[in-house]
């Protein structure tokens, strides 16, 4: 009688909306997809984060603030790896499955294709603003940040097209 008793003050009667319902697991284990490193699109994203890293830390070592261009570069780096990082724990972690509402391949093509616009653009300028300087490390780093910026934006055009082509057949069905 007593185990009854101390069963039932411990039991909390909740009720949960709808979209938090959506949120709850079914089961206690955790997803992760170990194929989805060995895709293109994993492997392009694997690229991009280690090449983003270097491009930012190879102007951050630097004096860049005596540039300004290197600041929108530093930006836009430092931003889209940080996001970057993000996507892959979304797509390692097999989260989109567990949050169907956002329409990740929509949210995918417009990532995947404003990285590409706009680290074109700090590549751009990444390379327009390296100039060698007297007894300064700054030009080495800034033209292998410049070299690994066009890389890196190759890989988002990469993600663009498989993006866009992932898109395009959800769009069609």
């Amino acid at each position: 009688m007593e185990e009854s008793q101390r069963a039932r003050s411990h039991t909390v009667t909740t009720t949960a909306s709808s979209f938090a319902e959506n949120f709850s697991t079914t089961s206690s284990s955790f997803a992760y997809d170990r194929e989805f490193l060995r895709t293109v699109p994993g492997l392009l994203i694997v690229a991009e984060i280690v090449l983003g890293l270097l491009v930012w830390t190879l102007i951050a070592g630097t004096e860049y603030f005596r540039v300004p261009a290197f600041g929108w570069v530093m930006f836009v780096a430092v931003f889209y790896w940080v996001l970057t990082v993000f996507f892959l724990i979304v797509y390692i972690t097999m989260t989109y499955t567990r949050i169907p509402q956002v329409p990740w391949t929509t949210v995918g093509l417009g990532f995947n294709g404003s990285a590409f616009l706009l680290y074109l653009s700090a590549a751009v300028v990444d390379a327009s603003s390296v100039s060698p300087e007297k007894d300064s490390h700054n030009f080495n780093s800034w033209a292998a940040s410049s070299f690994f910026a066009f890389l890196v934006t190759i890989c988002y055009a990469g993600n663009t097209y498989f993006s866009f082509v992932a898109w395009r057949a959800r769009t069609t069905q």
